[in-house]
C-alpha cells in the first residue's frame, strides 16, 4: 500500500472528510495519536510500507519513518532515499503520525526519522522513548512553531486575537492531535492569550491546509497553526502573528534520530548523516520543486531535479 500523500492541498476529498469529522468532534482516529489525515494515504510515488521492520539496522534495507504532512521531513527523507539507493542500499518508506514513528523506532520497526524537532515539539516522545533512540545529527537550525493568518488580517499579534475572534469565525484551525504543535497550542498559547472561548479545530495537516487555501480564495480571515520551514509561506499570502509572551517557545532545531544501535550497525550511513545540513535556501528550493512545481506528484523526480540544480551538494555528505 502506498502511503505518501500527493501535494496535500490538492487532496480535497480526503482532507475535507478529515476536517468535517474533526469539526463534529469525532476525528475517526485509527492510530496511536489519532491522525487519519496523514495515515493510510495513497499517491503516485509507488512507495511500499515498511512492514514490521524485518530488515532493521544492520541490513542493507533501510526503513525511513516519515511524519505525514510534514513537508520538510518528506523532502529530507526523499533526498536521503536517493542518497542511499545511489550507494547500493534498498530503502523502504512509511508515513505515519509522529507517535507511531517514534514508537516504531523505539521497537526497531523503523531505522531512522529525519524530522525530529527539539527541544520543544517532540520532547514528549524523547521523554518516553529516548533510551531506545539514538541521535544521529542536527540538520536544520531555527525552525519555529507559528500561528499564521492571512496577509491582510486585521491583527498583527496574538495579544489581539481574543478581542477580534469574531473576525476569524471564532476558530483556530489546527493539525493532528498527536502533533507537538497541537499540544503547545492547547497548553501554552490558548491559556497565555485568553483564547479559551475560541474553537480550536484539531484535524490534520491536509485539512488545515485545505481550510487555509479555501479562506484565502474566498477573501476570508483565517488563523491556523503552522511552522517554518513550510511551502505554504511561498504558496499563500500569509504571515505570522507576533508572540510577545513566547508561548510557542524558542525555535526548534531539526534532528535525525534512529533506533538505538543504528550507528554501530550502519557506521557508513551514520557518518554521512553526521555531515548532513541544509540551509533555508536549499530546503525551500527543494520544497518548491517538490510541492509547487511538481504538485507533489513525483517526489523522486523532484529530488533528481534539485540535485541537478545543486550538483556539488552531495559531495559534502558522502565525499
Amino acid at each position: 500500500m502506498t502511503r505518501i500523500r500527493n501535494r496535500v492541498i490538492a487532496v480535497t476529498a480526503t482532507a475535507g472528510l478529515a476536517f468535517a469529522l474533526a469539526a463534529c468532534g469525532d476525528n475517526g482516529d485509527t492510530g496511536t495519536n489519532g491522525d487519519t489525515g496523514t495515515n493510510g494515504d495513497t499517491g503516485t510515488n509507488g512507495e511500499t510500507d515498511a512492514g514490521n521492520g524485518d530488515t532493521g539496522a544492520g541490513g542493507d534495507t533501510i526503513t525511513i519513518g516519515v511524519h505525514g504532512g510534514w513537508e520538510e521531513g518528506i523532502a529530507a527523507s526523499y533526498l536521503w532515499k536517493h542518497i542511499l539507493e545511489e550507494n547500493g542500499y534498498e530503502v523502504e518508506m512509511e508515513t505515519a503520525d509522529p507517535g507511531v514513528i517514534f514508537t516504531g523506532m523505539a521497537q526497531g520497526d523503523y531505522d531512522i526519522n529525519f524530522d525530529t524537532w527539539l527541544p520543544l515539539t517532540h520532547e514528549n516522545y524523547l521523554d518516553e522513548y529516548g533510551d531506545e533512540l539514538e541521535e544521529l545529527g542536527m540538520w536544520f537550525e531555527e525552525a519555529p512553531l507559528t500561528i499564521a493568518v492571512n496577509e491582510d488580517a486585521p491583527i498583527t499579534s496574538l495579544t489581539e486575537l481574543a478581542d477580534n475572534a469574531d473576525a476569524f469565525g471564532n476558530r483556530i484551525v489546527g493539525i493532528d492531535a498527536g502533533a507537538g504543535l497541537t499540544r503547545v497550542t492547547q497548553e501554552e498559547v490558548i491559556p497565555t492569550y485568553g483564547l479559551e472561548d475560541m474553537e480550536f479545530i484539531i484535524s490534520s495537516t491536509p485539512a488545515m491546509l485545505t481550510e487555509l487555501g479555501a479562506a484565502i480564495d474566498n477573501g476570508e480571515n483565517v488563523v491556523v497553526t503552522l511552522w517554518r520551514p513550510h511551502w505554504a509561506y511561498n504558496e499563500f499570502p500569509i504571515r505570522d502573528l507576533e508572540d510577545p509572551e513566547n508561548a510557542l517557545g524558542d525555535p526548534d532545531d531539526i534532528f535525525v534520530y534512529g533506533t538505538l544501535g543504528f550507528s554501530e550497525a550502519q557506521p557508513e550511513i551514520a557518518e554521512w548523516i553526521s555531515n548532513f545540513t541544509m540551509t533555508d535556501d536549499e530546503l525551500h528550493s527543494l520544497e518548491n520543486i517538490m510541492f509547487n512545481e511538481m504538485d507533489g506528484e513525483d517526489y523522486e523526480a523532484a529530488v533528481e531535479q534539485w540535485l541537478q540544480e545543486n550538483p556539488d551538494y552531495l559531495s559534502g555528505i558522502t565525499g
